[in-house]
């Protein structure tokens, strides 16, 4: 709530935590952590983290990535071993496998997204695709459509807009790509590649309008895209710059006035225009960062 005074560390275990997301009403946490575990957290009304007893395991390695379903009764994860599963959180006390894991992906799961609707999954995959899967049924979830491809690098970062009409895919080949995915079954490149960053892109974020897209570099840098009318979109201002390191998260505020993004350099920064503000307290790498829906807490893993 008071960025100059952030909270304490919580532990998730021995292995480093690759991605953390909120649940729809911010109540509960995930992490997904590189020893191949999800670990659920409640968020207190002081605003601070409990870990509870609850934890899912699945075979494959690394959980690089999680994300929740609009209703919050799903949560897809991703793994290193090209698995992606989906959990039933319907009774959140006791969740639950949903299916088969979807693994026709080459490689590393490394970032998954449901559209605002629900109804479909998107995930980025080490072997330079986006796959989308009809998760209508989750429990019968099937390859929706052919797989995306474009980038010559894996893709590190998948992100819907907020109307669900325009998928952004950040890649380890310097460029980020916009796709019309109103029909995902078949969807359509958007303008030509974005590019600017002069290393990999590692992370994307739609503004919750919709007009802008942040993308994080391992150049160090933050940038911003006017997005307003995708098949045109460019460079929105200058990168913004502070970081010595890679930049592996970005984040918007759920009121659209603040970008968080998580480095390499141990620092998490707040941008407020050509405002920076820093927050230090761990000593490796920051991978991953969220916002509550709320927008009064931030976590960064």
């Amino acid at each position: 709530t008071d960025p100059a005074h952030p909270g304490s560390a919580m532990q998730s275990g021995a292995a480093a935590v690759d991605s953390v997301a909120f649940s729809p009403d911010g109540a509960t946490l995930v992490s997904g952590n590189a020893d191949g575990t999800v670990r659920f957290w409640k968020l207190t009304k002081a605003g601070r983290l409990s870990p509870v007893d609850l934890w899912l395991t699945s075979p494959g390695g690394a959980m690089i990535s999680v994300a929740f379903s609009p209703d919050g009764h799903t949560l897809a994860s991703g793994s290193a071993a090209g698995a992606v599963r989906l959990w039933d959180l319907a009774d959140p006390t006791r969740p639950a496998r949903m299916g088969e894991p979807m693994t026709s992906a080459a490689g590393a799961v490394n970032s998954v997204a449901f559209s605002p609707d629900g109804h479909t999954l998107a995930s980025g995959n080490a072997d330079g695709t986006v796959r989308f899967w009809d998760v209508t049924e989750p429990a019968r979830a099937r390859p929706l459509g052919q797989p995306l491809t474009g980038h010559t690098e894996a893709v590190e970062s998948v992100a819907f807009s907020p109307d669900g009409h325009t998928l952004a895919a950040g890649s380890l080949d310097d460029s980020v790509t916009l796709w019309d995915v109103a029909d995902p079954a078949r969807p359509g490149p958007l303008g030509q590649p974005l590019r600017g960053h002069t290393n990999d892109v590692f992370s994307v974020a739609f503004s919750p309008d919709g007009h802008t897209l942040a993308s994080g570099g391992n150049d160090a840098t933050v940038r911003l895209w006017d997005v307003s009318d995708p098949a045109a979109a460019s460079a929105l201002g200058q990168p913004l710059q502070g970081h010595t390191g890679a930049v592996p998260g970005v984040a918007f505020s759920p009121d659209g006035r603040t970008l968080a993004s998580s480095s390499n350099d141990h620092t998490v920064r707040l941008w407020n225009l050509d405002t920076a503000i820093p927050l230090r307290g761990v000593t490796k790498a920051i991978e991953s960062v969220a916002f509550s829906p709320d927008g009064h807490t931030l976590v960064s893993g």
